[in-house]
């Protein structure tokens, strides 16, 4: 029993030495694996691709205040593209420094026939390295507890030894690069390394965007400043104006979001890389925070040893955070970029409502003042049917109200939609210019009609003749004018047609419009009758007479009303009676005689062959007055 109760400290000694050379070992001792080229090219080809792509914010600063963001935006995307090439050259150049066998290896492998002495060099010198480091670390714990004599010897062979890495380090760089360059000058049917095909990116982008962060290439990174901006767009106007307007700030809202989504996916894939960095980081806080534990009860002997195992530790922590940095800064850029655009995006959202807000009220005055118009053009019918009796008057005042209510509600409508007077004016001419092109004889119509309805116009009803087409106006409309025709004894009767007519023949010089004189029903006929010439002259033109008076006696009254009704609404001209003439005179067959006599237009006919009867008769009488010729009576002008 008491050789085991001394036995007892050795063994807990020993224990705690083992667990302390057990803490001092880290658990990476080479720091994390590198990361796979292909997912550090495609890193990189992303950040490239989405900076490109945030030159589409130029397009979207069309206002001073969006001049800001868009500042902040480039010169955020340019850190970001810069610290991607940081990332990447450094994940490069950690590859090629590799000295796992599985690196040395795959570099010997790759390496074309020519230099693989080359490659085995590099090895060696690299294992050297490794060995004469190893020599130094144990050199450095025996001049910590050597004896004074042996202190001077031991300072010597340590300051060899860092001479000897010094050397054997240089030699290993010079070496690993040569590789470097071999493997990545060289095809070897499996394409450029990673150094050249992260230069080969390098070379499309700008120069200063593939210079480390901070660096004197800036300067020649394009300004962006409000003199390349241009002036500030007038604020819009008109329902046209602010819809336009509206409809652009909602694309630019669509791109802002497109762009806040390209950066967070950007952002996510630098923290798929960045994790297991994270991760190799925690263990060594973890093991330093093990050695710090077991440095309190730790002697001499077992602080030396754990000062060294912090020594690595604190080297690998910075190797590997210098690793993580530019992943940590740009996923921090990141960040802050997405921040600057959804408060691009809010100022946006103010505008939109500002824009609805002017839109919505735009529409109510618009609203407002058609129903309005359409209140007056109300008003203005019932009062047009409550105090004008005559139906002709009536329609003409029902289609002015027509005509001033749509150009009222044009020049609203085009007042409200025009961003500014100016381009209503130059909107109304152009569109007059091709209405007037397009629609010329519409619009010759148009204007006909108003010659038409006037004082002594043509109404529906009216007995007229245009273009040799007797008839009775049935209708008369804006751009056309409807007659059914007559034809018949008298003209009076109607031939089961409908003649349409345009408004612009009254333009036309070689197409009369003729019209019976307002509260007038009657027109001229002629009658020639042709005597032998053994005739009495005198004889024939009082029988002729006679019988003509009797024959027109019984309608003389209704036209003399007619006359009376010609001189009151004709009263600029001398007044002229409505009676028949008789004239004879010899030709080369006899003697001819031609009645003009007026006569009814509704008994046109009775008329007609009244007066014949009569004048046969007269003729028969004793002496009989020998008859060799007579034409049927015909409508002639007045004169």
């Amino acid at each position: 029993m008491k050789i085991a109760s001394n036995k007892t400290p050795f063994l807990f000694i020993f224990f705690l030495l083992g667990s302390v050379f057990a803490l001092a070992q880290p658990n990476h001792p080479s720091g994390p694996s590198p990361h796979d080229p292909a997912q550090i090219l495609q890193f990189l080809s992303r950040a490239i691709e989405w900076q490109r792509q945030t030159a589409v914010q130029q397009q979207l600063a069309k206002e001073p205040s969006d001049l800001t963001f868009l500042q902040e935006s480039r010169r955020t995307a340019d850190q970001v593209v810069q610290l991607a090439f940081e990332y990447a050259r450094a994940q490069a150049q950690l590859q090629a420094k590799q000295p796992t066998a599985k690196s040395q290896a795959g570099q010997s492998a790759s390496t074309p026939g020519p230099y693989q002495r080359l490659a085995q060099l590099a090895q060696q010198t690299d294992q050297q390295v490794n060995d004469t480091q190893s020599e130094l670390d144990q050199t450095k714990s025996k001049l910590a507890s050597a004896p004074a004599s042996k202190r001077k010897l031991l300072a010597s062979q340590v300051a060899e030894l860092e001479s000897e890495i010094g050397l054997l380090q240089a030699r290993r760089d010079a070496l690993q690069g040569m590789v470097e360059f071999v493997n990545s000058s060289s095809s070897g049917g499996k394409g450029a390394g990673l150094r050249a095909q992260i230069e080969e990116l390098a070379r499309s982008v700008p120069g200063y965007l593939s210079q480390p962060e901070g660096t004197a290439a800036q300067s020649s990174a394009p300004p962006t400043s409000s003199a390349t901006m241009a002036a500030k767009p007038p604020e819009p106007a008109g329902i046209w104006g602010l819809s336009a307007d509206l409809l652009h700030l909602m694309g630019k809202v669509h791109t802002l979001n497109a762009e806040i989504s390209a950066a967070g996916s950007l952002s996510a894939l630098a923290a798929d890389l960045r994790k297991p960095i994270v991760d190799y980081l925690r263990g060594l806080l973890h093991q330093g925070d093990q050695l710090f534990a077991a440095a309190d009860t730790a002697g001499a002997a077992q602080l030396a040893q754990q000062k060294q195992a912090l020594d690595t530790l604190t080297a690998q922590f910075k190797q590997t955070s210098s690793e993580m940095l530019p992943l940590s800064k740009i996923s921090i850029l990141l960040e802050m970029y997405q921040r600057n655009l959804a408060n691009w995006k809010e100022t946006v959202h103010e505008r939109e409502r500002d824009d609805l807000r002017q839109l919505s009220l735009a529409l109510g005055i618009l609203v407002i003042l058609i129903v309005a118009v359409l209140g007056v053009g109300e008003i203005w019918k019932r009062t047009t049917f409550r105090y004008i009796r005559d139906t002709r008057r009536r329609y003409q005042f029902l289609l002015l109200r027509r005509v001033v209510m749509w150009v009222a509600v044009s020049l609203i409508v085009i007042l409200a939609f025009a961003s500014q007077l100016g381009s209503a004016v130059t909107f109304a001419g152009l569109l007059t210019a091709g209405v007037a092109v397009a629609l010329q004889n519409v619009i010759v119509s148009v204007v006909a009609y108003f010659f038409l309805i006037g004082k002594y116009g043509i109404r529906v009803g009216d007995r007229i003749q245009i273009a040799g087409v007797p008839g009775e106006v049935v209708d008369i409309g804006l751009v056309r004018i409807h007659v059914m025709e007559l034809g018949g004894p008298g003209d009076s009767q109607p031939t089961g047609r409908i003649v349409a007519f345009s408004n612009s023949i009254v333009f036309q010089p070689t197409a009369g419009v003729f019209k019976q004189i307002p509260g007038t029903n009657f027109i001229w006929h002629e009658l020639k009758l042709t005597l032998a010439p053994e005739s009495d002259y005198q004889e024939a033109k009082e029988r002729i007479t006679k019988a003509v008076d009797a024959a027109l006696e019984q309608y003389r009254d209704s036209i003399e009303n007619q006359r009376l009704v010609m001189e009151k609404n004709l009263s600029t001209i001398s007044p002229t009676e409505l009676r028949p003439k008789v004239r004879l005179h010899y030709t080369a067959s006899g003697i001819e005689a031609t009645v003009r006599f007026p006569v009814d237009l509704l008994k046109a006919g009775e008329i007609d062959d009244h007066l014949m009867r009569e004048v046969t008769a007269a003729l028969d009488g004793e002496p009989k007055l020998k008859l060799t010729g007579a034409e049927m009576p015909v409508v002639k002008a007045a004169g």
